[in-house]
C-alpha cells in the first residue's frame, strides 16, 4: 500500500532527503521491526522507529516499571511505577504515532518462543542487558537469516553493531564465548549514566532505518564504541571467524553463559516474601543471619540491613559467617549471591545457606 497524504505530511522532513525519498519512506512503512526489551535502550529505539514511520513494530517485554528505571527509561512517568512496561510503552507510542501497528508480547524471549516470534519480522533490535539473551537473539536471527541490531551500555560507555546483515559477521564472531557472570554486571550492578542509553539506543534506531531503507553505510562487520566521558569513539572491525560451527538449534543460554549455579547441587532459595516472614518472627534473636555481598557504594545507596561482606573480599569475612543458624545471602539480582554460596559450600563446607531469590531487584522499593 502506497503512502497516504497524511503520511506524506507527517514524514515530510524525511521524505525531502534525497537519499531517503518516497521510496525509502515506503520501505519503512512496509517494514516489520521487532524490539526486544523496552528499557533504557528500547525506549529511544521504539520512540524513534515509531516517529520515523516503521510500519509494524513488535515489542517483547514482561517487566514492570520501577522507580529506578525513570532516570534513563524516558518512555515512562512517575505515575507508571508498578505498571507493565509493555502496556505503558504501547500507550505512549500510539499517542506519538497512531499510524504504526504495534504488536506486544508480554513475555520473556526464550529458546522456546524466539523462532516463532522473530520469524514474523524483517529485523530485530536488541534492547536487553544480558549475554544470554544476546546469544539467543543472535542464534535465532542466524537461523532465520534476519539482521540483528546490537547495543550495549556499561557505566559511561556504549557499543553498537549490525550483525548478520548481507552475510556480515554475527555476535558470535565478536564474542565467540561469553565472559564469566561476575565480569558481566548489568546496569543494576555497575550503574549507568542516564543519558547514555538515549545516545546508544538512538544509534540503534538509526542502524535499523539504514538497514531497512538501504541508505548510508550500516555498521555491518564493524563495532562502534563510544565513551561519553571523553566523547571519543572508535570503530573496530569484526571479521568473520572461519570454521564457525553452523547454528541449527537454540540451546540453554543461561547454562551457556554460566548464569546457573556453579555446583552440581541446586541452591536453596528463599523468596523475599518468605524472608520477610522470617524477619518478622517474635524470637528474641533473629532466626537467621543476613549477608549482603554487593559493593559498598551499592550498599550505601540502598540496603535491607544485611551485614556487608562484598563478594570481592568475602573470604576475609569467613569468621563472621554463622554456622549455627540459617544464613540468607543476597546481592542486587541474585547472581553474585549464588556465586558466593557456591564458594562457601564447595570450598568451606557451609550447608546452612539460602539465596534471596531475585536479590534487591525483587524488593518493592519505597515509592514504587
Amino acid at each position: 500500500m502506497s503512502l497516504t497524504s497524511e503520511e506524506i505530511r507527517r514524514y515530510d522532513r524525511q521524505i525531502i532527503l534525497p537519499e531517503l525519498g518516497l521510496s525509502g519512506q515506503q520501505k519503512l512503512k512496509e517494514a516489520r521491526v521487532l524490539v526486544v526489551g523496552c528499557g533504557g535502550l528500547g525506549c529511544p529505539v521504539l520512540l524513534y522507529l515509531a516517529a520515523a514511520g516503521a510500519g509494524t513494530i513488535g515489542i517483547v517485554e514482561d517487566d514492570t516499571v520501577a522507580l529506578s528505571n525513570l532516570q534513563r527509561q524516558i518512555m515512562y512517568a512517575t505515575d507508571n511505577v508498578g505498571e507493565p512496561k509493555l502496556q505503558e510503552a504501547t500507550k505512549r507510542l500510539k499517542t506519538l504515532n497512531p499510524l504504526v501497528n504495534f504488536i506486544g508480547y508480554h513475555t520473556r524471549l526464550t529458546a522456546d518462543n524466539a523462532l516463532g516470534i522473530i520469524s514474523n519480522y524483517d529485523i530485530v533490535v536488541d534492547g536487553t542487558d544480558n549475554f544470554q539473551t544476546r546469544y539467543l537473539v543472535n542464534d535465532a536471527c542466524v537461523m532465520l537469516n534476519k539482521p540483528y541490531v546490537y547495543g550495549a551500555i556499561n557505566r559511561f560507555e556504549g557499543q553498537v553493531a549490525l550483525f548478520n546483515y548481507n552475510g556480515s559477521a554475527t555476535y558470535r564472531d565478536l564474542f565467540p564465548s561469553p565472559p564469566p557472570p561476575e565480569q558481566a554486571p548489568n546496569c543494576a550492578e555497575a550503574g549507568v549514566l542516564g543519558v547514555l542509553p538515549g545516545i546508544i539506543g538512538s544509534i540503534q534506531a538509526l542502524e535499523a532505518i539504514k538497514a531497512i531503507t538501504g541508505i548510508g553505510e550500516p555498521l555491518a562487520g564493524k563495532l562502534l564504541i563510544m565513551n561519553t566521558l571523553s566523547m571519543q569513539s572508535r570503530m573496530v572491525r569484526i571479521p568473520k571467524i572461519p570454521g564457525t560451527p553452523t547454528i541449527d538449534k537454540l540451546i540453554d543460554y543461561e547454562a551457556f553463559c554460566g548464569v546457573t549455579a556453579e555446583t552440581s547441587e541446586p541452591l536453596d532459595e528463599i523468596s523475599y516474601e518468605a524472608y520477610m516472614r522470617l524477619a518478622e518472627s517474635d524470637a528474641d534473636e533473629a532466626p537467621f543471619q543476613l549477608i549482603d555481598v554487593r559493593e559498598k557504594h551499592e550498599y550505601d545507596s540502598f540496603n535491607i540491613n544485611g551485614e556487608l561482606m562484598p563478594l570481592s573480599e568475602l573470604e576475609k569475612h569467613l569468621g563472621k559467617i554463622r554456622r549455627d543458624k540459617t544464613v540468607v545471602i543476597h546481592c542486587q539480582s541474585g547472581i553474585r549471591s549464588r556465586k558466593a554460596i557456591c564458594l562457601l559450600k564447595e570450598k568451606y563446607g557451609f550447608n546452612n545457606l539460602l539465596n534471596l531469590s531475585g536479590g534487591i531487584n525483587a524488593i518493592v522499593m519505597p515509592g514504587s
